[in-house]
């Protein structure tokens, strides 16, 4: 995982870690084309316990998932990528908030895990082979949203808040190009 020695081989870092971020988008936008897109045809996911087969399947699973799920959150960080011509290793974590609904109203989970990907260069695209996922810590809380004691914003209600495609703002600015959005 040493430094880049070349313009291609930064090029190609950098695809790879475009892939891992817009997997990321693809979560808390639940727009799971962005999730599918980081797939080979026939990649495998493991998902560290909670699935493990073919991408293909796990890309339906959040297909009937992402709609319903709960407000949710994901920071990459800490990506490092070991490139060996049309393969490559990559490790990064994901550092995850999610909303969760219980008996008596909500609770806050936050998780940190790693996506340990086999990349490969196919046709010129790079996408994940094979993905592994490893939990690392989880931390749950009583949800207790102040904006920052009412410094972010005294009245929440003025917030714009995000949400999932196609209503969250980032698509409203995609489809007028570099617009304001409404």
């Amino acid at each position: 995982m040493g430094s880049p020695t070349s313009l291609a081989e930064l090029l190609d870092r950098q695809a790879i870690a475009d892939i891992l971020v817009a997997y990321a988008r693809g979560a808390d936008r639940g727009d799971v084309d962005l999730i599918a897109a980081a797939y080979h045809d026939d990649a495998v996911e493991d998902h560290g316990g909670t699935f493990n087969g073919p991408a293909r399947d796990y890309v339906a699973g959040m297909r009937r998932m992402l709609p319903r799920a709960p407000r949710m959150s994901h920071s990459v960080t800490n990506i490092l990528i070991d490139l060996d011509g049309d393969t490559a290793l990559s490790e990064c974590h994901y550092l995850t908030f999610a909303r969760l609904p219980v008996e008596d109203g909500t609770v806050d989970s936050l998780t940190m895990a790693r996506a340990i990907d086999r990349f490969e260069r196919r046709d010129g695209r790079w996408a994940i082979a094979h993905r592994r996922v490893v939990w690392d810590w989880n931390h749950e809380m009583p949800t207790a949203e102040t904006w920052g004691r009412g410094l972010i914003a005294r009245d929440p209600s003025v917030l714009v808040r995000g949400t999932a495609r196609p209503d969250d703002v980032l698509y409203a600015m995609q489809a007028t190009g570099t617009k304001e959005a409404s």
